[in-house]
C-alpha cells in the first residue's frame, strides 16, 4: 500500500501549543505520515510570553533540500505556516518545486498578522513577498487581517457584509490562483467561521459556529492543520474547511474550564478523540 506523506514547514515553539507542535500531532492522529523542516527554535511562542528565545534556521533549509534530493524523498502534500523571513520563502519555493509528486497539493497559511496589525518581526516587504509566495497554491488560509496585507488594501475589522466577503475571496483567487478559505468571518455577533472559495465551481461556502468570547493562542493552525489533513485524506475544500472548524471550537470548549491557567494555547489533545471519531463517520 502507498503510504501519503506530506511536509509541513514551519517554526517550533518548544513551550506553547501552536505551529508544529500542534501540526504533527493532529496530521499524525489522521493517519497521515508528516515530514518537518522547522523554521525556526523558538522557547515559546510569541503571543504573552516575553523574553523568548529564537534561532533562525534559514541556513539548514538548503542543505535539508539537498539531502532530500540525494536520497530521493518527495512527498504528496506541503503545507506552509509560520515563515520567519523572505529569504526562508525562496528556500521554500524550490522545495516545494523540486520535491512534489506529480498533483501534490500545496496549501499556505500565511501567517503573519492579526487584528489590524502585523506580527512582530514582519514588516511590509515580508507582506508583499508572501503574496508573490502565494502564487501557485492549491488553497490559500488567510485570515481577514492577512488577506488585506496580500491584496495591500486596508483592513476591514467588521461592518462588512457577504458581497465584500465574496469580492475578497475571488481577489485572493486571482493573486494565488487557487482556492481560499478566509477565517474569522462573521456577520453576527453569536457567530464566528469561514468562507470558502471554489475557483473551479466559483462558488462560495459558509459554516459557521457559535462565537466563543476571547482570543485563543494556536488556533489558527489547529484550524489550517486539521483542514490539511482533511484535505489529504480526500475531504472537499468544503467538508475540510467545516471539519476544521467543528475541531477547532472543540479544542477551545475543553479549554474553557481551565482558561485562566491554560492560557497560552488550547487543548487540542483532549479533542483529538472526537477528530478520529469524526472522520470514521
Amino acid at each position: 500500500m502507498n503510504t501519503t506523506r506530506i511536509l509541513t514547514i514551519q517554526d517550533v515553539s518548544c513551550y506553547g501549543q501552536c505551529s508544529l507542535t500542534v501540526a504533527l500531532p493532529i496530521l499524525s492522529a489522521m493517519g497521515i505520515e508528516t515530514a518537518i523542516i522547522p523554521s525556526a527554535v523558538l522557547s515559546t511562542h510569541t503571543g504573552g510570553f516575553s523574553g523568548y528565545t529564537f534561532r533562525d534556521l534559514t541556513e539548514d533549509l538548503p542543505a535539508i533540500a539537498a539531502h532530500w534530493a540525494k536520497e530521493g524523498i518527495f512527498f504528496d502534500a506541503f503545507y506552509t505556516g509560520y515563515v520567519g523571513s523572505k529569504t526562508q520563502l525562496a528556500y521554500i519555493k524550490d522545495i516545494v518545486t523540486n520535491r512534489r509528486k506529480p498533483n501534490a497539493l500545496f496549501v499556505v497559511d500565511p501567517v503573519m498578522a492579526d487584528n489590524g496589525k502585523l506580527y512582530y518581526g514582519f514588516d511590509e516587504d515580508f507582506a508583499a513577498e508572501m503574496a508573490h509566495f502565494i502564487k501557485g497554491a492549491d488553497v490559500i488560509l488567510p485570515n481577514l487581517t492577512e488577506a488585506a496585507y496580500l491584496l495591500r488594501e486596508p483592513y476591514v475589522a467588521d461592518g462588512y457584509d457577504q458581497a465584500y466577503i465574496e469580492a475578497l475571496l475571488r481577489r485572493l483567487s486571482a493573486k494565488s490562483g487557487g482556492d481560499v478559505v478566509l477565517t474569522g468571518v462573521s456577520f453576527a455577533a453569536d457567530k464566528l467561521g469561514i468562507a470558502a472559495y471554489s475557483k473551479a465551481k466559483d462558488s462560495v461556502h459558509y459554516y459557521f459556529e457559535d462565537r466563543v468570547e476571547g482570543s485563543f493562542h494556536g488556533t489558527g493552525d489547529v484550524y489550517a492543520s486539521t483542514f490539511v489533513g482533511g484535505m489529504v485524506r480526500g475531504l472537499s475544500l468544503e467538508e475540510a474547511a467545516d471539519l476544521a472548524v467543528e475541531y477547532t471550537v472543540r479544542a477551545i470548549r475543553e479549554t474553557l474550564p481551565d482558561r485562566a491557567e491554560h492560557w497560552y494555547g488550547v487543548k487540542f489533545e483532549k479533542a483529538l478523540p472526537y477528530l478520529v471519531n469524526r472522520l470514521q463517520k
